[in-house]
């Protein structure tokens, strides 16, 4: 194959109307816009790459740093683009290396470049963005919808909608008062019934193991699968998954496949949320569910309320990982002329796709069209910019 080359970059930030805010433990301000990413390249295909930047979310103890939307896109068009120009960006380990080598950290801003590259890499090979992590290991990808804080009543009416457009997994945040918490577990189960999933995710919410540990033993009545970082920090998690019988998830304690084999060594978590953004993109996000796998950690494809792009990327690198056995906390992308659901896995009520993919009772189709197998809607994007 020729070599492939940047030849030029554009960034927009994107902002659409949402259905409802999501609210967690621990997020400030609700995000004011994401980022997209153009790459023209040299092959003649044109890669869209999309991130997630919020300025308060990152890892234990402020070991990863949020991103705002100004913030990537000045990463992505002063540093990583201008230091990706005389590099074959089909050399994707590459690419990583140089990004890595004159910007550390900020993986965020890196995982757009990444995305875009990829999706223009394989359309200039007339092929799905899945081949070139691997090859497509599966054909749906199944959905969990995250129930944000809300009153434990709207919760339960949000959970009968879900499950009224076929989904069968609910994550329900919780982590900021007990009492609550336990109640809009309860209302939840009694609203949907034995045969839905029911997981939790705390965000690190709780402020030790002890009070972890009892809050899980008061819900684990009503069916809990398994709950998210209780609590902040590998060591402390470590303590709610040797004393729980709730099996442990980690996501904010899991960023990179070093992240993994720790989680693994405590064994402080059975489960892994897994982004594409947090390890820097596509490319790194299958090394480290690779590394998982040999840990015989299972995971999901988790996620930031990712736009059409974005959620695209999340389908391809599900589709190609034999460790993704979860359902997905991933939106089910519609636009206002296409709306695959009404409320379940529903972030937005547009999009910047014309096509989005398939839904099917729970499950996403993976898309088989070049690249994510998108189109993006230059006029949406234009329609739906902000400044930063």
């Amino acid at each position: 194959m020729d070599e492939v080359r940047i030849v030029s970059a554009k960034t927009f930030i994107v902002s659409l109307p949402v259905r409802r805010p999501q609210l967690w433990a621990g997020l400030g301000t609700p995000p004011k816009g994401y980022v997209v990413l153009k790459l023209e390249l040299s092959n003649g295909a044109t890669g869209w790459g999309e991130s997630q930047p919020i300025p308060t979310w990152g890892g234990d103890d402020a070991t990863r740093y949020g991103e705002t939307p100004a913030t990537t896109v000045a990463l992505i068009e002063r540093i990583l683009v201008p230091a990706l120009a005389d590099v074959d960006v089909s050399r994707f380990d590459q690419v990583h290396d140089k990004m890595d080598t004159v910007l550390r950290g900020y993986p965020y801003a890196k995982a757009a470049v990444d995305v875009a590259i990829l999706d223009g890499v394989a359309r200039g090979l007339n092929i799905p963005v899945y081949q070139l992590l691997g090859g497509r290991y599966r054909d749906t990808v199944a959905v969990a919808h995250s129930i944000g804080l809300m009153s434990a009543e709207a919760a339960a009416l949000e959970a009968t909608q879900v499950v009224a457009d076929g989904i069968c997994t609910l994550k329900i945040k919780i982590g900021v008062e007990p009492d609550r918490d336990v109640e809009t577990v309860r209302l939840i189960r009694d609203a949907v019934g034995p045969a839905v999933t029911l997981r939790l995710d705390a965000n690190q919410g709780y402020k030790n193991w002890r009070d972890a540990v009892a809050i899980l033993k008061r819900m684990a009545p009503y069916g809990v699968a398994y709950a998210e970082q209780m609590v902040m920090g590998k060591d402390e998690l470590a303590e709610v998954s040797r004393r729980s019988d709730v099996p442990i998830m980690a996501d904010e304690s899991s960023w990179t496949s070093r992240d993994v084999l720790e989680l693994a060594r405590k064994n402080a978590a059975q489960y892994l949320s897994t982004y594409y953004t947090k390890p820097g993109g596509l490319w790194r996000a299958k090394r480290l569910l690779t590394v998982a796998g040999a840990c015989g950690m299972q995971s999901d494809i988790n996620g930031s309320g990712e736009m059409g792009i974005g959620n695209a990327a999340n389908v391809h690198l599900a589709a190609a990982c034999p460790e993704i056995t979860l359902a997905g906390t991933i939106p089910v992308t519609s636009t206002s002329e296409c709306q695959r659901t009404k409320v379940g896995g529903r972030k937005y009520l547009d999009d910047i796709v014309t096509n989005p993919p398939e839904y099917n009772n729970g499950f996403i189709v993976v898309p088989d069209g070049p690249g994510l197998g998108v189109t993006v809607d230059e006029e949406k994007i234009r329609k739906y910019t902000v400044e930063a």
